[in-house]
């Protein structure tokens, strides 16, 4: 029975976001999959079915992917009528999908090792090399520039700051990118997290120098 839920919610899934082009689309889910079902074997917690649904359902919902939150949470509702899964699995998944956004940097509480596996999965593919290339997939896509020196980096937001406020590609680093390593949950995932945190500093290093005419 979990094969097969696992099976339809991988169907929906890629339905609802193959064609995303904000950094959210299909493999990014998957790879936040992977990252979770690797944290769990590596951290030896955690109930691995409720982990991979989480993960592979954790954009669903999602504001900005959405017009609203009130239409992203129903149509997360509506695919569960559609699965067998028990009620109890199915509120623990969504208390896991409702916590783990990072929403301008408010520390939600966490109640479950679950919910840490997947938001330190979550946030793996948001920095490092892939994170990098999503950052201004997004940024493009949401019509910001790349870079303005006139811009200020936003220390603290509301959320409607966060999600609206005037920003460009290379400030999201600051403003997100950056601070994830510090707040991940697991010991496997800030391992992880190293190698990708000096390819961003790597990364930003060279932008500059690029920028202002440093490496002619």
């Amino acid at each position: 029975m979990k094969d097969l839920s696992i099976k339809q919610t991988e169907k929906f899934v890629r339905n609802e976001l193959g064609e995303d082009a904000t950094g959210h689309d299909w493999y990014h889910v998957d790879r936040v999959r992977r990252n979770a079902l690797h944290i769990c074997k590596e951290e030896r917690f955690g109930d691995p079915f409720v982990i991979e649904m989480a993960a592979l359902l954790h954009d669903i919902p999602d504001e900005k992917l959405n017009k609203t939150a009130e239409l992203g949470k129903a149509k997360l509702e509506s695919f569960f009528k559609t699965i067998l899964v028990p009620n109890e699995v199915k509120e623990h998944i969504i208390q896991i999908i409702d916590t783990i956004s990072y929403k301008g940097g408010r520390k939600t509480e966490l109640k479950t090792v679950e919910a840490k596996i997947v938001q330190d999965a979550d946030r793996l593919d948001a920095i490092g090399a892939i994170g990098i290339a999503r950052a201004f997939a997004y940024g493009g896509k949401k019509g910001q520039p790349i870079f303005d020196p006139a811009v200020q980096v936003r220390e603290e937001m509301s959320l409607e700051e966060y999600r609206k406020g005037k920003s460009t590609s290379i400030h999201h680093f600051y403003e997100k990118l950056l601070k994830l390593k510090d707040l991940l949950n697991t010991d496997t995932a800030k391992k992880i997290a190293e190698k990708r945190q000096e390819m961003m500093l790597s990364f930003l290093e060279q932008f500059y120098q690029e920028w202002d005419g440093q490496d002619l």
